[in-house]
């Protein structure tokens, strides 16, 4: 089958399936002289997900917390947004390393096999693991090719199954992909990979892209809030939106394309019940560390220079509480408060 059939067939699948529908989309822009930027939206039929920033200095002691915990030392500080006070979906550190969790339905786990001595991750903690652990794209994928533990799924407090894909971009510009599909870590590695959404697999999503960049996007771009589209609509505007080195106008140019992907306030398509709204959007300015975060009930932007923080050893863990404070705006750097670090989601926590 030629890469134009299989696009169309996946289109087909997709527009019977409300199943592969699911939310949350990422994008890297690449500016001039360096201006790096990537930016994500959360969307969930839920709309309070108990979300909040965290400031995490180096040297601290973490744990998976799962029966056969795995344990790390955090290299690097990092500004992480959490949701559930579980799991950390989205993050940077203070080296302008990004991570984002996405929602992959596909995602199918190691199983646990006799002889198996590796201790077990759970992928509520699989961002801040990379936040905390690596500095650059190409030592992410090195370190985590070697899968020195096994990742475990969560189930979120609304019951659904914590199946979910990670996407990390560097400073530079470099990204990956990481999935766990049918049992395997499958690995995307590449600077060209700048966008990211939901089902169907990022392997699959990449011959969706070749599809439309033959029909070209200044002719017809798919416009619904299934992932698909708005995999297209986001590779699409990502690179024709103006290419600058002025970091308040690229942080501006990805808000505005991430706003073109989001659902809006309300939306719920019957039958489908994980196309709903964007709640929060997050924009990371990767060359000048600063770290943007809008909620979608409020008209007002937060953001976080990580050049002003205390990532010193020994200066604990504090929090911004964002939950029940949608109106929190303007500079928040110097606002977050001393915290005890919550414990992660494990399988059979809730």
């Amino acid at each position: 089958m030629n890469k134009h059939h299989l696009a169309a067939s996946l289109l087909l699948a997709l527009s019977l399936n409300p199943g592969l529908s699911e939310a949350c989309s990422r994008a890297v822009y690449f500016g001039k002289e360096g201006q790096t930027v990537t930016g994500r939206t959360m969307d969930w039929f839920i709309s309070d997900m108990d979300t909040n920033l965290w400031r995490y200095p180096r040297g601290l002691e973490r744990t998976s917390g799962t029966e056969k915990p795995f344990t790390w030392k955090s290299q690097y500080g990092s500004i992480a947004t959490t949701i559930y006070e579980g799991a950390a979906a989205d993050g940077i550190n203070e080296k302008g390393l990004v991570a984002n969790l996405l929602y992959l339905p596909e995602s199918k786990y190691p199983e646990e096999v006799a002889g198996d001595t590796r201790p077990t991750l759970s992928n509520a903690a699989w961002v801040q693991y990379v936040l905390d652990t690596y500095a650059t794209t190409a030592e992410a994928v090195e370190g985590l090719r070697k899968e020195e533990f096994r990742m475990v799924a969560i189930q979120a407090p609304t019951g659904e199954p914590g199946t979910v894909h990670l996407s990390i971009s560097d400073e530079s510009g470099d990204s990956a992909i990481f999935e766990y599909i049918e049992g395997k870590l499958v690995i995307h590695h590449d600077r060209k990979y700048q966008v990211m959404t939901n089902s169907p697999i990022f392997e699959q999503q990449l011959s969706l892209a070749k599809y439309w960049e033959n029909i070209g996007g200044s002719v017809m771009l798919p416009g619904t809030n299934r992932a698909s589209d708005r995999f297209v609509r986001a590779s699409y505007y990502i690179n024709e939106a103006t290419q600058t080195a002025d970091p308040r106008r690229a942080v501006a140019t990805v808000f505005s394309v991430m706003r073109n992907v989001s659902v809006p306030i309300g939306v719920k398509i019957p039958g489908q019940p994980n196309i709903a709204d964007t709640l929060w959007l997050t924009v990371s300015d990767q060359k000048n560390k600063v770290y943007y975060y809008q909620d979608t009930n409020s008209p007002s932007i937060l953001w976080v220079k990580l050049g002003e923080l205390d990532f010193r050893e020994g200066s604990g863990a504090r929090k911004l509480q964002l939950d029940g404070n949608p109106d929190t705006a303007d500079d928040q750097t110097g606002n977050f408060k001393p915290a005890e670090p919550f414990k992660y989601m494990v399988p059979g926590s809730h």
